[in-house]
């Protein structure tokens, strides 16, 4: 028995190197699906057991020049993807409706198949959000939509490129997607910079929203398949991946913000919600005011509540 499944793999795998596409299969993470897979599986591995086993002692790192470069970073190369999107189809050639999976090697052509690739490639890259989180001990933000959703989009993008890479109507969700994240990693960016910065940050929630926005458009346009008379330049499961994406997505994001914003669950802190590694606090008095203060003998004062005890720096 493990000699026919061993064959049943090997022959898989023979099929998937003669439908690979010859425009993208010497691009790097293209050669095999096992390559892609195994990172994947070690990422979610190592974000739900063996970094936090790792972190479960130790302090967390100070990382915020790190990670405004990298988000800095992000921006640019998301903001890159975009005009590549739009240069080689969107903004030129394309109808915004049954688009063409191009199987030439024209210029234009060539052009999409390496924004696709580029995009699949960010998702790696975005592998890093996770770290780090981990290494900073933030692992409440490590949830299942997460974790799912860094793992499931490379690994779902690996398929749709190796077939088609000029991907045509299917493409839109990337273009949308690249979108959204210069504006997520701008504002992370900002968010790591230091408190200076915090007074910009007053549209935090609505970066929810953005993302809801972002699943509602990819749906509405991968919708239009379905109305159409005849769409044959599509590979009819790209369509319905790409509509149960965005379905799928909306209803995870919209439970995150039903939880987050309606229910109130990310409240501020308070006395019982303090953390080790935020205040060491011996005992707590409340009183009114209206300011936030910082004294140097241990006092802190906000939103009408002070904090009398021992100080950690955070």
């Amino acid at each position: 028995m493990f000699q026919e499944a061993m064959s049943s793999i090997l022959e898989f795998h023979h099929y998937l190197q003669k439908r690979t596409d010859p425009r993208v299969k010497d691009y790097p993470l293209m050669q095999s699906p096992i390559e892609m897979t195994s990172i994947l599986v070690a990422y979610t591995i190592f974000s739900v057991r063996i970094g936090p086993w790792l972190m479960a002692n130790r302090s967390p790192f100070r990382l915020n020049k790190a990670m405004v470069v990298y988000n800095l970073s992000m921006v640019l190369m998301n903001g890159y993807i975009v005009y590549e999107f739009l240069m080689s189809g969107w903004a030129t050639t394309y109808t915004w409706r049954c688009d063409i999976i191009d199987t030439s090697t024209s210029p234009e052509t060539l052009r999409m198949v390496r924004a696709c690739w580029l995009f699949y490639f960010s998702k790696y890259i975005e592998l890093l959000d996770t770290i780090f989180f981990v290494l900073r001990k933030k692992q409440s933000q490590i949830t299942f939509l997460h974790v799912f959703h860094h793992s499931f989009m490379p690994w779902s993008w690996w398929w749709g490129i190796t077939v088609s890479p000029a991907a045509g109507m299917g493409s839109f969700h990337a273009m949308v997607n690249a979108v959204v994240h210069v504006i997520m990693y701008f504002y992370y960016g900002l968010s790591a910079a230091g408190p200076r910065f915090q007074k910009y940050l007053w549209w935090k929630k609505y970066m929810t929203a953005i993302q809801l926005t972002q699943f509602v458009l990819i749906t509405l346009h991968a919708s239009q398949y379905y109305l159409m008379e005849t769409c044959d330049y599509q590979t009819p499961l790209w369509i319905h991946l790409v509509m149960s994406y965005g379905v799928f997505f909306f209803l995870l994001f919209s439970n995150f913000w039903l939880q987050a914003y309606v229910k109130g669950k990310r409240l501020p802190v308070t006395e019982d919600r303090l953390k080790p590694n935020d205040l060491t606090v011996e005992h707590i008095t409340v009183v009114d005011s209206g300011k936030h203060q910082k004294s140097g003998n241990g006092h802190i004062q906000t939103n009408g509540t002070v904090c009398v005890g021992k100080v950690k720096e955070i």
